[in-house]
């Protein structure tokens, strides 16, 4: 018997310029006293955080600030928060202030002071043991200063496994935040890569999600079966859809013209689009790929990024192995690939399995990511471990429109070591 039910959720939604001015406001109502505020050092250093707290402040909310969120956390960096709020608390609220490290930092921070245990005790399987929370969380409000993560919308919280070098995450409805709060005016100062990779990342949790097996084509779930994602479906199509169109006018510009305020505006809205279409539906293979990428990369630093250690990006990883992996779903549902192509690039000519993996090569380009893996430092030798980080994902190649194996994923990653 197969799957007759779909489900839908999502967070409380204010949007536009000015709106993180109210979050004090909004909080106040609720009858919160005491919040904590994450976010991370560069973000703090644009003043928005203080802004924001100094706004909760004259609201008669007594805020604490935690500024070290790391950029792509780690186990170790979320015990780092995870420990000073259990020291600084208890807290009736949070707030998170940042791109998708500092909301993953919140999340994990709401889940770990409310309920009992370590963060490998909910760190999905295999990895952890992927318990589910026993107790109700806190208020979270997410503020994304990137455009790209979707986390303001997601069940999901992202970070590395330093000893397993690997990259997952913890995932459960209760760590979708309660409400986000996406103000255009705060990725203004966003640098062209971060905009460029954190748009790519918008972008592919619009395709993955679009592309992903359709809701009816699983086998039937019981209630307590339920996952978070469960498959392409009609409201989520809906999100996915406008949101690469919304990218095709914008993404480009954003990236040459970061003070090109509509560019920025539309590019916000794509990303928390393309959010409330993937945290139902799902991803698949280029997110399950680019946590062995991010997890073991060795010496590539990105502009616009800090220098103190390697780092590829989240959506820089993503994008890494997109174009091949798009060439091998394409025969699950060629109208969808197609179709997706000309939202992007309404002048898109073809009909095969290259048209999608050409407008995105096209647009990479434009946008000055990475020539491919080989650029980021990994080669054929890396491909077996890269394949195992990849079969780790198996939440998320349950999603994928094809079974996946690991020919499959070599073949993809080998693919992607070049370009053009």
């Amino acid at each position: 018997m197969t799957e007759t039910v779909f489900t839908y959720a999502a967070p409380g939604l204010k949007f536009g310029p000015g709106a993180s001015a109210e979050i004090g406001h909004d909080l106040a109502a609720t009858g919160a006293r005491r919040v904590l505020l994450i976010t991370d050092a560069g973000v703090a250093a644009t003043g928005h955080p203080a802004r924001i707290a100094d706004q909760m402040s004259d609201r008669g909310l007594t805020v604490t600030t935690y500024d070290a969120a790391r950029v792509e956390p780690t186990d170790e960096s979320m015990r780092d928060a995870i420990t000073f709020a259990r020291d600084a608390g208890p807290f009736d609220a949070i707030v998170a202030v940042g791109g998708g490290s500092s909301i993953d930092t919140a999340k994990a921070v709401n889940l770990l002071t409310t309920n009992p245990g370590e963060l490998l005790d909910y760190i999905n399987k295999p990895v952890g043991a992927g318990r589910a929370p026993s107790e109700p969380l806190l208020p979270l409000v997410a503020v994304p200063t990137t455009t790209g993560t979707g986390s303001e919308s997601t069940t999901i919280c992202v970070l590395d496994v330093l000893a397993q070098q690997v990259k997952t995450g913890i995932s459960h409805p209760r760590l979708r935040p309660t409400q986000a709060v996406v103000d255009p005016d705060l990725t203004v100062s966003q640098p062209a890569m971060v905009t460029a990779a954190a748009g790519m990342d918008i972008l592919c949790h619009a395709l993955e999600s679009y592309t992903a097996r359709w809701y009816a084509d699983f086998d039937a779930k019981t209630p307590e079966q339920r996952v978070p994602y469960c498959g392409a479906n009609p409201i989520a199509d809906l999100w996915s859809e406008k949101a690469l169109s919304m990218l095709s006018g914008s993404f480009r510009t954003a990236v040459r013209d970061g003070s090109d305020r509509e560019a920025r505006e539309q590019m916000a809205m794509a990303a928390t689009f393309a959010g409330l279409g993937f945290g139902n539906a799902g991803v698949h293979i280029p997110h399950a790929n680019a946590y062995p990428i991010a997890g073991r990369v060795r010496g590539y630093r990105p502009e616009g990024y800090p220098d103190d250690e390697p780092i590829v990006p989240h959506g820089m990883a993503v994008s890494m192995t997109a174009p091949a992996a798009f060439r091998f779903t394409f025969e699950a549902s060629p109208e969808r690939h197609l179709h997706a192509a000309r939202l992007l690039d309404p002048d898109a000519a073809g009909d095969g399995p290259d048209l999608l993996p050409g407008v995105l090569t096209t647009l990479m380009r434009d946008i000055g990511l990475p020539n491919g893996l080989a650029e980021v430092g990994y080669g054929d030798a890396d491909v077996d471990g890269l394949v195992t980080g990849s079969l780790q994902q198996q939440r998320l190649l349950a999603t994928a429109p094809r079974e996946v194996t690991g020919d499959d994923l070599a073949a993809v990653f080998r693919g992607s070591m070049e370009h053009w």
